[in-house]
């Protein structure tokens, strides 16, 4: 089973829209790690995720020890241990373990490092595609990319237009 690590940069935004159920139709246990947790100070994003975190289905712990920290602050050259730090060293310690991994982040150095260690990365879009695949209505998804994109996930008129496609595909 694909543990999914969702990075602050996914949960602020579908939080702030309201809309961080969508993250349900993701296959796996949900992990929103402490530190991630806290990265997340604004309303209502902070709220909705205090729901979302007091269900059984989402999870808080990660299986990490300090040598993995130290591999992540190294790959990432951050000073000290923080939400990216710490989602890295979750991926480090499942690929360690060679389990299966994904994060859902829309933070590029993430992403791309994710990436590099063999997680499965997607973004903010990519949960609301999957919602779509899982019975969210076409019109309801545009309606939330525009919500989106109008409270702080800005996107280029690319992005947007790209999501809209991604939509539609999944639609169908």
């Amino acid at each position: 089973m694909t543990h999914i690590y969702v990075d602050a940069t996914t949960l602020i935004a579908l939080g702030t829209v309201g809309e961080l159920d969508l993250l349900t139709s993701l296959t796996g246990p949900l992990v929103v790690l402490p530190a991630i947790r806290d990265e997340v100070t604004t309303e209502p994003a902070r709220t909705t995720l205090e729901r979302l975190c007091d269900r059984d289905t989402v999870e808080t712990t990660f299986p990490t020890d300090a040598s993995d920290d130290e591999q992540a602050q190294a790959i990432l050259d951050e000073p000290a241990v923080n939400g990216d730090v710490r989602l890295i060293a979750a991926v480090l310690a499942h690929t360690d373990a060679d389990e299966p991994v994904a994060v859902v982040s829309d933070d590029r150095r993430v992403r791309t490092v994710a990436r590099g260690l063999g997680a499965t990365v997607t973004g903010t879009i990519g949960v609301l595609v999957r919602a779509v695949e899982e019975g969210l209505s076409e019109d309801d998804a545009k309606t939330i990319v525009r919500r989106l994109d109008d409270h702080g996930l800005h996107m280029t008129a690319e992005l947007r237009a790209t999501a809209i496609d991604l939509i539609e595909s999944a639609a169908e």
